[in-house]
């Protein structure tokens, strides 16, 4: 079973990645919510925690990986699907919201929040909670930033890691000093005030 898969990210979309570990190129589902914090840029480094099936296909079985950031997001995917009627393929949808959103819904019964979650309904809404209501409070402490740099500042970012990796800062660097720079100078509407505050900050 394949337990982690670390590599550079070749592509992304809203439910797959694309990870080249070694010149093996393995093709991840990812929930969109786990998309949303997926950050790195094409060819940066990436490392996800992974879920692990079997799709039965008619007379084969094709595997399957569901990629998360965090260990407690595997773990509360795995309750999730431990619910009667909800498989790995479900919930995968249904992840379209914050995982400490959801857990936090189900551990207030919030039916009508459980039933915005993509493919689920008022029934699987009340099982989801009689299953798993008081048993996923620490779930609803996770927290998770969302990359949400607005159009313009995306260009910007982007021109910027272009011109740091140039300078042969790591992508790990890299990604720390911009979004602590877009922290403290939200307001940047260049590239050269960007670098200008990263330098800033390191002096």
């Amino acid at each position: 079973m394949i337990s982690r898969i670390k590599g550079n990210l070749i592509k992304k979309d809203d439910n797959r990645v694309l990870v080249d570990v070694g010149g093996i190129f393995y093709e991840v589902n990812i929930p969109r919510t786990v998309a949303g914090r997926i950050c790195e840029d094409e060819g940066s480094p990436l490392e996800l925690i992974i879920y692990h099936y079997l799709h039965m296909d008619k007379s084969k079985g094709v595997p399957v990986l569901i990629g998360f950031i965090d260990e407690l997001e595997k773990d509360f995917f795995e309750r999730f699907i431990s619910v009667s009627g909800i498989g790995p393929k479900a919930a995968l949808r249904a992840f379209d919201k914050p995982v400490s959103s959801i857990a936090q819904a189900i551990e207030e019964g919030n039916i009508n929040f459980l039933k915005t979650l993509a493919g689920i309904g008022q029934q699987k809404a009340k099982h989801i909670v009689a299953a798993l209501q008081g048993k996923v409070g620490r779930f609803a402490l996770l927290k998770g930033e969302e990359c949400n740099y607005e159009p313009a500042k995306k260009e910007i970012t982007q021109e910027a890691k272009q011109i740091l990796k140039r300078l042969q800062y790591s992508a790990k660097e890299i990604e720390e000093m911009i979004t602590k720079a877009l922290k403290t100078k939200p307001e940047a509407e260049s590239t050269e005030d960007l670098l200008n505050e990263i330098y800033r900050q390191r002096k």
